[in-house]
């Protein structure tokens, strides 16, 4: 890919505030940016229609309503305007992390133009997070099963269209996506900026500050907090630890749950919601500071949240679900069943016992050794996208004028 290309990003999954999606591609941008001379176009859900052009770097707003309950998310539904901004740019090959509507405007574009590659991330497992879970409390487990099983049918379908596809992990989608007859998935691990969050980056006073006194452990969630990423979850097995353990738990985040959280808080318990952590270097401080990350949610289909505690020397306790299979094992944390708080205290209590500091070494070496953001992009630009750049290609050769 030595000639300069025009490539696309178009997503629903974008906030301003963080966000896995939103993580991938700040990161993919200053790769292009940086590291190559490609440009990049992204096609964004926005509080209006906006084009704005810096240099090789082009965004793409579209006026979209926000998410009940998601307010930091929009959903983009004008799949027309989109395509409108793919016919004005032309690109050469085309992104998508979604599975709804926002596929369908790219497939349509590439019968228009068949030179144009096609590639798509599964970055939501949901048919299980929207679907199945859903249904199952709603209308019992028997509909939840069918509904689950119509919409992974869907994903077949629909990925088996794309010139190229990619997983964030094994457990995470690509092993569910294979079996659904989408042969050739490739995995895409994300990565961790390990300059950035590092274990030296903890501090003492920040831990004073917070009342957390020597021997007291200070637990930390990062993420929205809602119901989703099943924070009242992580609250609830916090809440069943001893008092004489004199815990503290920071929930880092945003969300419909967080008035709740600072009401308990505010009612006596050792429990704290600053907000959403905008700056990397304050996250990474927060990180850094505490003793062990915890996490209630069950689908992961990468868990960048995950790597970045581990990269700051914490061990997780976590879920036996979704990518978190792949990204806790015995030596660097614990995991339980979904949505049981008992255990997931007993497994808090178990870290503590064993020693967090040597545990978090252990994740901090295990996360240096697998991921970095420029291994992910050497997959990217150097697997995945000549793979979709070839097929588009062969099928433009083909196609009749």
């Amino acid at each position: 890919m030595s000639d300069p290309r025009l490539f696309c990003d178009v997503t629903q999954s974008w906030s301003d505030v963080g966000g896995g999606v939103g993580t991938y591609l700040r990161h993919k941008r200053a790769h292009l940016i940086e590291h190559t001379d490609h440009r990049h176009l992204m096609i964004l859900p926005g509080r209006r229609d906006e084009l704005v052009e810096e240099g090789r770097a082009i965004t793409v707003r579209i006026r979209s309503p926000r998410v009940p309950g998601s307010p930091q998310y929009r959903l983009l539904l004008r799949n027309r305007a989109v395509r409108r901004a793919l016919e004005q740019f032309g690109p050469a090959l085309v992104e998508c992390q979604d599975a709804y509507n926002l596929p369908w405007a790219a497939l349509k574009h590439g019968r228009r133009h068949p030179e144009v590659a096609l590639v798509a991330g599964y970055f939501t497992d949901f048919p299980t997070v929207y679907v199945d879970r859903p249904f199952s409390r709603l209308l019992g487990r028997g509909l939840a099963d069918r509904a689950a099983r119509a919409a992974y049918r869907y994903c077949g379908r629909l990925y088996g269209r794309f010139d190229a596809v990619f997983g964030l992990s094994e457990h995470g989608g690509v092993a569910k996506l294979r079996t659904l007859g989408v042969e050739d998935v490739d995995v895409l691990p994300l990565g961790v900026q390990l300059d950035g969050f590092h274990p030296d980056r903890r501090d003492t006073a920040l831990r004073a500050h917070l009342g957390v006194g020597e021997g007291q452990p200070l637990l930390i969630y990062a993420g929205r907090l809602d119901g989703e990423k099943r924070a009242a979850v992580v609250v609830d097995a916090f809440r069943r630890l001893p008092r004489s353990l004199g815990a503290t738990l920071v929930l880092l985040g945003d969300g419909p749950l967080r008035e709740h959280f600072v009401a308990l808080g505010e009612a006596g318990e050792r429990i704290h919601a600053p907000g959403y952590v905008r700056d990397r270097d304050e996250l990474a401080r927060w990180l850094a500071s505490a003793d062990i990350y915890v996490s209630g949610m069950a689908d992961e289909t990468f868990g960048i949240s995950i790597i970045e505690a581990q990269a700051a020397g914490l061990p997780v306790v976590g879920v036996e679900a979704g990518a978190m299979i792949d990204r806790v094992n015995p030596a660097i944390g614990r995991l339980g069943p979904v949505d049981d708080s008992s255990v997931m205290a007993a497994n808090l209590l178990a870290v503590w016992k064993e020693g967090p500091a040597a545990m978090g070494q252990a994740a901090r070496a295990h996360v240096a050794g697998e991921f970095s953001w420029s291994h992910s992009m050497d997959v990217l630009f150097g697997t995945i996208y000549p793979k979709a750049l070839a097929k588009a290609a062969e099928r433009a050769r083909s196609s009749p004028v």
